[in-house]
């Protein structure tokens, strides 16, 4: 065994106790840490400088991975040689000096509110599982859920008399979201046709025909379905409902920090990316309709 990986089984509990980071990115991080030690197979035993990751993350790239899973596996090796030494594992981290490749942040797709309903009205009325599809759009759309939180989601967490919902979101952190009247009307109307749930998904809303939990890639698939089906030429996840319903927000006037905390953004930052999209939208305004840039 590589000496790597004898250190990863220790390395996910801090991830997942003293960062308090998800199943998710546990994961990924675990993932390349691997793949750093598969790079160092021929000499498991050199010392990591920061040379030997400037050449595996060159690897990375001729093997075509891009800027913004590179980025990552940088903030992964950070975390785990910041790990070594905590743990007086390694007396140095070669990753100290160690940059990250600049990553362009680029613009989500984001779909018209024509658009959306026209997703809904994709939806077959005579479908065993449609009242749960429809549901599944409007927590989507309507509240703006990450699909792991949508996959999540807790009928104990559900407070019908409030049209509210509590979400577990990233790093076990969680927050309370407003549910539109659409989507309670829909959860509504799916209950009733809910199946019986197996054992360990009594609590889980959102189930699939045989009563376990939906997967990220049963709904990744129902999006995506339900997109073709009502002619949408874009690339339709259900990130790009959670975007939507950010942007649609913001240009209503919502406030950016108001937005943040139904998002579950910890910075700011991430949040902003939608002032960006709004200002696409507003300069596609004056495109329009002023006089003075119509000449």
């Amino acid at each position: 065994m590589n000496p790597i990986d004898t250190y990863l089984p220790d390395f996910g509990h801090y991830l997942r106790l003293e960062r308090g980071l998800s199943q998710n990115t546990l994961e990924g991080y675990s993932r390349d840490i691997r793949h750093l030690a598969e790079f160092l197979e021929d000499d498991p035993r050199q010392a990591i400088t920061e040379e030997t990751l400037h050449a595996f993350l060159a690897s990375l790239h001729d093997l075509g991975l891009g800027p913004a899973s590179q980025a990552r596996v940088v903030a992964a090796l950070r975390s785990f040689f910041h790990y070594l030494v905590a743990e007086g594992i390694s007396d140095s981290d070669p990753t100290v000096l160690l940059e990250s490749p600049k990553v362009g942040r680029m613009l989500p797709d984001v779909l018209s509110v024509e658009e959306i309903d026209a997703m809904l009205a994709a939806i077959p009325a005579d479908k065993a599982e449609s009242p749960r599809n429809r549901a599944i759009v409007e927590m989507l759309y309507g509240s703006g859920l990450r699909v792991s939180e949508l996959c999540d989601l807790r009928i104990s967490r559900l407070a019908v008399a409030d049209a509210m919902v509590i979400i577990e979101g990233k790093g076990s952190k969680q927050r309370i979201v407003p549910v539109s009247p659409a989507a309670m009307q829909c959860i509504g109307e799916y209950l009733p046709h809910r199946p019986e749930p197996k054992n360990g998904a009594e609590d889980i809303l959102f189930l699939n025909r045989r009563g376990n939990r939906l997967t990220r890639v049963m709904i990744f698939l129902i999006i995506k379905q339900l997109a073709e089906a009502a002619g949408i030429d874009k690339s339709v996840s259900p990130h790009t409902l959670r975007h939507s319903f950010a942007t649609h927000l913001l240009e209503g006037g919502a406030n950016l920090r108001a937005i943040q905390q139904m998002l579950g953004h910890e910075s700011i930052a991430t949040t902003e990316i939608y002032v960006h999209l709004d200002t696409t939208h507003l300069r596609r305004q004056l495109l329009e309709h002023h006089p003075h840039y119509r000449k």
